[in-house]
């Protein structure tokens, strides 16, 4: 069984970071209430980044509610998830879908990012 973790290697750590994929996004991918940015990396795995503003999500617990969801599915797919460094911004209104609508727009959101990357592969 391969490891289900979360590392801090799985994790976009600090502004150079993120600044890499807003800077010049490979991917772009669109999901209800979020957008995923994600630009190719050199370590083969993928890392993540959220971005969830308090202007986009009032309440502390709805973002937090959020990032929990996406680092949970990021941990579940990491094995077939491209090694690209992808940051999830939260949009208006994603703290409206419950935690089913959620994890169901995350996998779309992930097989698009997927089938993304491997057309621009190739």
């Amino acid at each position: 069984m391969p490891n289900q973790g979360f590392p801090r290697c799985l994790r976009l750590l600090n502004a150079g970071d993120y600044r890499y994929v807003f800077e010049q996004a490979d991917l772009k991918v669109h999901g209800k209430g979020m957008m995923a940015l994600a630009r190719w990396n050199t370590q083969g795995q993928p890392r993540l980044g959220l971005v969830v503003s308090k202007k986009n999500v009032k309440l502390a617990v709805q973002r937090n509610r959020f990032k929990r969801l996406v680092r949970e599915s990021v941990r579940l797919r990491q094995e077939q998830l491209p090694g690209v460094d992808i940051v999830v911004m939260a949009r208006r209104g994603v703290h409206e879908l419950d935690n089913e609508t959620l994890h169901r727009q995350l996998h779309g959101l992930w097989k698009r990012l997927i089938r993304e990357a491997s057309a621009a592969t190739t």
